[in-house]
Formats: C-alpha cells, structure tokens, sequence
C-alpha cells in the first residue's frame, strides 16, 4: 500500500489493520506527517504543528498492538484539533494575532477524551480569527485553500479541518459550530461533519451556555464521525449544560426502506446555485432508490428565518468581541471579527428577544412537520463555496448571478437555521461536485435530539454511493 493509500484510510479500517498487526501506527503517522509537510505551504490546513511528538506517541502505540495489550478507541490514529480549543502547556491562537502567544492551563473535555483514547494530536486545524468567518483566512494565519481547487474557500470556521481530512493529513478532526462551522468545510472539502443536539457534547465556557454553540466530528465516512463522536461526547463536571447520560450512537443500522423523507430545496428563500440544486435532487433519487419516500415541504419561513439567527448571533458572540478584543486590540483585527464585533455593539435585549421569538416561531411550523417524516433534507450551502480569499469590503456574494439580500458572509450559506434550531441533530454529507471541482452537500436534520436517525439515513447514503475517497479518482489531484 503506497503512503497516499494509508493517509487515505478510514480511521475504522486504519484501527483494524493496527489489530491485525498488517499496519503500525508508526507507518501511518510517518506517512501522514510526510504528505503533511508536502502540501501545507500551499494548502494551510494547519497552524501549530507537534511532528515530533506525535511520532514518540505513535510508537507506544505500535508497541501496545504488537503486546497485545489494551488500546483505546483511537489508539494510534493522527487526529486534527481545531485551534480554539485548548490543550494545557501547548499554544491555542484562535487564529488572531491578539492571542497568538496564548498557552492554556488546562485541557478542552473534548481533548481530554480524544487523548484519553489513544487519538494523537498531530496539528491544530486552521479557523478564521475567534472562528467568525464562513471561509478560512486570518492576518496571523494566511489562506486555507480547498485541497479541490486552490482558488476557493474549504468554509469556516472549521476550515482547517475539513482541508487536512480532503488533504490526506489527518484521519479524523475535530470542530466547532455555532453556525455552520461544522458543515460548511464538510460540505467545501467533501467530508462528513455533524453537529450534535445542544448539550450532547461538552463544551468550553462561557459558549457552552449559548444554545447555538456545538463541538462535534469530521470525518471521510460516517462511521467515522460515529466512532469520534461516540468518544467526545456525554456529561463533563465543567460544562452543566452537557446532557447526562451519555448517548452512545449504535455502530450498525437497519435499512431506511419505508422512511418517509421530507426535503426543501431554498428553505423558502435562498437563491441556490444551479449545481447545488442538480447535486441534491441526484442525492435525492438515492434515497428514493433505497426504498424511502421523499416528498417537498413548505416550511412557511422567509428571509427572517436568516435574520433571527444573525440576531442571536451579534448580541451574544459580536457582543464577546466587541467586549474582550475591539476596544483595546481593534488594530490587530480582521475586517469580518471587527464587522462581528461592531454589530455586536449595536445590538440591543430588543433584538435578542426578537431571535428568541423567531425561533420559536420556526419551530412551530417544523416541529410539527418533522412528526409526519424520519428526516429533513436541503442543500448545505446556496454555493459551493466563495473564493479562499474572500473579503467582504472587496467581494459581494452572487448566485445564479444574482446579488444575494444579506450583507453578511452568512449569505451563502444555508447552515445557521438549524443552529437556531438547536436541539435537532444534522449530518452533513457529501453530494457530488460542481464543475470547478469544488464539493458540495446535504444536511440531514432529524427530529430534536434523535440523533441515530440522521446516522441511519447518512449511512444508508453513503453505502449506496460506494463511500468517497476510495480510490486516486475520488480524491483530490494535489
């Protein structure tokens, strides 16, 4: 097997070829940082880098499969963490140069479980700065490119991490979303993201009182995101908002025949690209060909859908920016955290309260709607995605050639409505991929807090189309 085939491995297969003692976590991670180093002036997935270390915990790791003795979940396997959650004695920047030299004293509880099962944290994962960008670019850091075309965005804020899994450099990572940040790079880079129920993974304060806040899994399989969210997630002494117990998501699951699917295509409207629209009629008919029905929905919501989750949004996070980082480090900042932090100072309680009752208003036309289906589906972005370099003061965003209405970097993107609903899991999944190469994808919404649903029908899909990344064809030309 060439050490492309091995950067490419699912994490599950990698675990079981580590059993079988036909591959050492040594040989993988060699590979991995090999082909890391080889691409990351061009691709920036990644900010700090731990090579060395991550080399010395692979070999106890080859050591403990070669014993036979008892490994963890994800005993050997290189894992990027995204570079905003901590990890005491080792640098967290948040992508700004405000807190470039920022050391933390103490452990993320999603870190924690990942290292306490054996995962190696070989990188940390490019974010826009204070991960308020839907594309992945900072002053500290550059430009993270799309492994699939240079020329485009991998999304945000999660961008490093869907780039190193599309890149081969990492097997599994990790992100953050509290509107979209998770599914926009999966949906960018090809890769499978989730974003659990609120509260079902543990998170640090003082976001982890912000409903819309969730940590959660990339991956390049289902099974993958199964097998890292099954290790993050559950109640942490820190967080009072993590649910108890802890939900283990089955690793096995029952055909979807008989499902009946409900879809939308705008969300009642947003201006979706052409391809994004041809992409998710064709993921559509696969889950028709597995025997489920899938009919079109009416939400009832309009552009306020949008509004009530940018209302959230600017009071409590444009808030905390305008808070701690704008007043003494304005200088320092990128043009989108000082946009986030400016509307953060204009905000009033009126407009909080105003995103609170367009939640609940949201909600009562699909709550209802999700008793008569299995799951939701739509696009997870209006767009492929923007250009890697994206500025909001330079660039507008047009679709199908029309200016879009909202004048935020939010336009493209069709994520942050199910942040406001957030107590519904989604599953965003590959789709296909437009003509400039660039991915896209679906999100499959199920109903509040039944997680396995969105797995079963992801999985399902997935089966069907064979997987991704399988073969030198399937897989980015870099």
């Amino acid at each position: 097997m060439s050490d492309t085939e091995l950067c490419y491995l699912t994490a599950t297969e990698a675990l079981k070829r580590f059993k079988a003692k036909t591959l050492s976590p040594m040989e993988l991670m060699q590979a991995v940082i090999a082909r890391a180093e080889q691409i990351q002036a061009k691709y920036k997935p990644f900010t700090f880098t731990h090579f060395e270390e991550a080399l010395g915990l692979a070999r106890k790791a080859e050591a403990k499969y070669a014993k036979g003795a008892r490994t963890g979940a994800l005993e050997g396997l290189p894992i990027g963490i995204k570079d905003e959650s901590f990890i005491k004695g080792k640098p967290t920047s948040f992508g700004s140069l405000i807190t470039r030299d920022f050391v933390p004293d103490v452990t993320s509880p999603n870190n924690a479980r990942i290292m306490k099962a054996g995962g190696i944290v070989h990188a940390r994962t490019a974010t826009p700065e204070f991960s308020c960008a839907t594309y992945t670019n900072s002053r500290l850091w550059g430009v993270t490119r799309n492994p699939w075309n240079p020329k485009f965005t991998t999304g945000g804020s999660s961008g490093g991490s869907g780039a190193t899994l599309a890149a081969g450099t990492s097997l599994l990572a990790m992100g953050s979303d509290i509107g979209g940040s998770i599914r926009i790079p999966a949906s960018a880079c090809g890769v499978v993201g989730y974003k659990p129920p609120y509260g079902r993974n543990p998170d640090d304060a003082p976001f982890n009182l912000d409903p819309y806040c969730h940590t959660g899994p990339l991956a390049r399989s289902v099974g993958d995101a199964i097998l890292l969210q099954n290790v993050i997630c559950g109640p942490a002494p820190t967080d009072i908002a993590s649910l108890r117990p802890k939900y283990t998501l089955p690793t096995a699951y029952k055909p979807i025949k008989g499902w009946k699917i409900a879809y939308s295509l705008d969300l009642g409207f947003y201006e979706v690209d052409k391809e994004v629209l041809a992409n998710t009629k064709a993921a559509l008919d696969v889950f028709r060909s597995l025997g489920a029905t899938v009919e079109e929905v009416d939400l009832g919501w309009g552009i306020d859908a949008l509004h009530t989750a940018t209302g959230h949004l600017w009071h409590l996070f444009g808030t905390y920016l305008a808070q701690h980082h704008l007043k003494q480090h304005r200088k320092l900042m990128t043009e989108y955290a000082i946009e986030l932090g400016t509307f953060g100072k204009k905000s009033k309680a009126e407009t909080f309260l105003a995103s609170m009752e367009g939640a609940a208003k949201m909600y009562a036309t699909f709550g209802p709607m999700m008793e008569k289906y299995d799951a939701f589906i739509c696009p997870t972005t209006a767009l492929p995605a923007v250009k890697a370099d994206f500025t909001l003061s330079r660039d507008k965003i047009r679709i199908n050639g029309k200016l879009t209405e909202l004048p935020t970097d939010l336009a493209w993107v069709m994520t942050p409505v199910f942040n406001t609903l957030s107590r519904c899991p989604v599953l965003a999944v590959p789709s296909g991929h437009a003509s400039n190469g660039v991915p896209t994808g679906i999100q499959i919404v199920g109903r509040s807090y039944s997680d396995a649903d969105v797995f079963q029908a992801g999985l399902a899909y997935e089966t069907a189309l064979g997987g991704w990344y399988n073969s030198a064809r399937t897989r980015p030309q870099i």
